[in-house]
């Protein structure tokens, strides 16, 4: 596993105490982070929900299977799916690979958009996982 300052945390994203990425736009794209596929290790398979399926802020809207372990995946904010990562069904180790881009697990519209300013920026992020050490 790497040391926090060797993780790729782009600076234009949100990210959530559970690990998850946000890309804002008009529809939000939604991911695991770098260090959340580091921990889990080589992931085998990915659960996607169904397109229009609706999550509330916080509940389970997939897995992700590893050779070390399975962890659920949690909706940053209540939104609906508007999209899902098909690719992950035959290539899950995309997220290992390239997770804020060809690794990227749903797109959906929010709520309340605005709500993605709660999200913790990178450098928030980064102490929140500091004070985890």
């Amino acid at each position: 596993m790497r040391e926090i300052d060797e993780l790729l945390l782009p600076d234009d994203l949100r990210y959530t105490e559970t690990h998850e990425w946000v890309r804002d736009g008009d529809i939000v794209t939604v991911g695991i982070n770098d260090y959340a596929q580091d921990q889990l290790g080589d992931i085998v398979f990915v659960e996607l929900p169904e397109v229009g399926a609706r999550f509330e802020k916080g509940e389970a809207f997939g897995t992700m299977e590893s050779v070390k372990a399975v962890s659920e995946i949690y909706m940053p904010f209540s939104a609906e799916v508007t999209a899902v990562n098909d690719s992950l069904e035959e290539t899950p180790e995309l997220v290992n690979r390239d997770p804020y881009n060809d690794g990227w697990v749903i797109k959906v519209k929010p709520d309340d958009p605005e709500e993605i300013n709660s999200l913790m920026n990178k450098s928030e992020y980064i102490k929140m996982l500091k004070g985890a050490e």
